[in-house]
């Protein structure tokens, strides 16, 4: 089998759209996708990084930082979604208090 490698992720259909990363180590950031590669390097423009809870390391605030153009390593991407079409909801799992 001496085909070349090919990505899970058809990226292409986002570049110069809004996207969220989330990486390695609970960082997530947003911003413009400008550029990739086949090792899911990802260059970013304008973007910004969502600071994390000083309490709980693995929840995000609503505090935010200004990042610019930045590029993700691949190995550290663990999701790349579009930030048009998607809403945040509720998490229908959680147990109401006094439940």
């Amino acid at each position: 089998m001496a085909g070349r490698k090919e990505t899970v992720l058809d990226l292409a259909k986002f570049v110069d759209k809004g996207v969220q990363v989330k990486l390695t180590g609970g960082r997530q950031v947003t911003g413009t996708l400008k550029g990739y590669d086949q090792l899911l390097n990802l260059v970013l423009d304008e973007a910004v990084e969502f600071l994390r809870d000083a309490d709980d390391p693995l929840k995000t605030t609503d505090q935010t930082r200004r990042l610019g153009l930045i590029v993700c390593r691949g190995t550290a991407v663990m999701l790349v979604s579009p930030t048009d079409g998607t809403d945040e909801i509720a998490n229908p799992f959680m147990q109401p208090d006094g439940a």
